[in-house]
């Protein structure tokens, strides 16, 4: 249905546009196919103002002219539907450039490099180069989960989805029915913030840990989606960035240097460890995993049982 409307509303946009001089709803009638289907004049009545109100919700500029015989017509004119002219100054340039380059995988890439390529057309200055080095350092978002694509469409459409995810303290993964929100990197891990309908509240997902294929489900959302910045905040409490308190670990030296960064305080042990206290919030568990044998939690007590846990089920396999 939301498929009919948008092929019927674009067919009424193009017949505005396209028309040298007024319409009138009978010509527009015997125009557009689904107008013709209409079961009745009172029918088709009732779905031109709709979609006549809707194209001016959209930005369509829709004039309603009089003739002489004192028939209404309807008119798009070009001239006043016409975006302003595109200028942009070489910083402008440059940012856009630097944004195009960011994608490395999936096929935002493609979109990227098209959009800016239309963006010179319009007015980009020729003595800018989008593509050329903007220094030593060039960002990059990696995207190698499977799952991207198929989420980021899912945010986009508000579909809800279905997929297996595997907890990093579990040995198998389980199905989860997700409202997805919003897809963020942090840290260089893809998540997904999203309504867990199952047990009724907001969660965080690593892409990584998803297996098998994403299945896109038809119903909509049932519970209200938060403004960008909330779902912000979530993914960066569940990926560990929000602490409210302090963890002591052992370190081994020459290792560990994102740790080290973190850490409020450092003390040497001898024998090739170190002792850091370091920020302690959710997901810190996860985090201290990856650095495997070369971290030791001391305190507090939590903490510890959470890590031994993870490396449990990630030895179970």
């Amino acid at each position: 249905m939301a498929i009919a409307k948008a092929e019927r509303l674009m067919n009424l946009a193009l017949c505005l546009l396209g028309a040298r001089r007024p319409l009138s709803k009978r010509e527009l009638r015997g125009s557009i196919e689904a107008y013709l289907e209409a079961g009745s004049d009172d029918s088709f009545n009732r779905m031109f103002e709709r979609d006549k109100d809707d194209l001016r919700e959209l930005g369509l500029v829709i004039e309603t002219v009089e003739n002489l015989e004192g028939e209404v017509g309807y008119l798009a004119r070009r001239d006043s539907n016409r975006l302003p002219a595109i200028t942009l100054d070489a910083e402008e340039a440059a940012a856009l450039g630097l944004a195009a380059k960011v994608w490395q995988q999936a096929r935002l890439a493609g979109a990227a490099s098209g959009a800016l390529q239309k963006l010179r057309a319009a007015g980009l200055p020729e003595d800018v180069d989008p593509y050329g080095s903007h220094g030593a350092l060039e960002p990059r978002i990696p995207v190698h989960e499977a799952a991207f694509e198929p989420l980021m469409l899912a945010c986009r459409d508000r579909r809800p989805v279905d997929f297996d995810y595997r907890k990093a303290s579990a040995a198998h993964p389980e199905t989860r029915h997700v409202e997805p929100w919003a897809l963020e990197c942090w840290r260089g891990h893809w998540y997904l913030a999203g309504f867990d309908r199952e047990r009724g509240a907001e969660r965080v997902f690593r892409l990584s840990r998803i297996t098998g294929k994403v299945r896109a489900r038809g119903t909509g959302f049932t519970a209200p989606v938060p403004d960008v910045v909330t779902v912000r905040e979530t993914v960066r409490g569940w990926a560990g960035e929000t602490a409210d308190r302090s963890a002591l670990i052992r370190l081994r030296q020459g290792a560990g240097y994102p740790l080290r960064a973190r850490a409020t305080k450092v003390r040497e042990l001898g024998d090739g460890w170190d002792e850091l206290e370091i920020p302690y919030g959710h997901g810190l568990d996860a985090w201290l995993v990856e650095f495997g044998p070369d971290v030791v939690v001391l305190e507090p007590a939590e903490l510890r049982a959470d890590v031994v846990d993870r490396l449990r089920a990630v030895a179970k396999g």
